[in-house]
């Protein structure tokens, strides 16, 4: 299995250190809000052209992933 560049960077220096896309000033929590909002990922990727859809795919894999190691059984 590969290293995965990352997708998402903090910095104190860069809108007060909430998460963004690497490279861009967008935080990651937009992405979660459009699709909370009901809104599509192409929606998204218009109003924020500076993420790509890989970059968004590769958020939304990241959060799964630690939502599924993350996971309790129930019982």
């Amino acid at each position: 299995m590969g290293t995965r560049k990352p997708v998402v960077h903090s910095d104190p220096k860069i809108l007060g250190g909430i998460p963004v896309f690497v490279g861009t000033r967008v935080p990651v929590k937009n992405l979660i809000d459009y699709l909370e909002a009901g809104d599509s990922l192409d929606d998204f990727l218009k109003a924020f052209p500076a993420v790509s859809r890989e970059q968004a795919v590769a958020a939304l894999e990241v959060a799964r992933e630690a939502l599924v190691a993350d996971a309790r059984s129930a019982g």
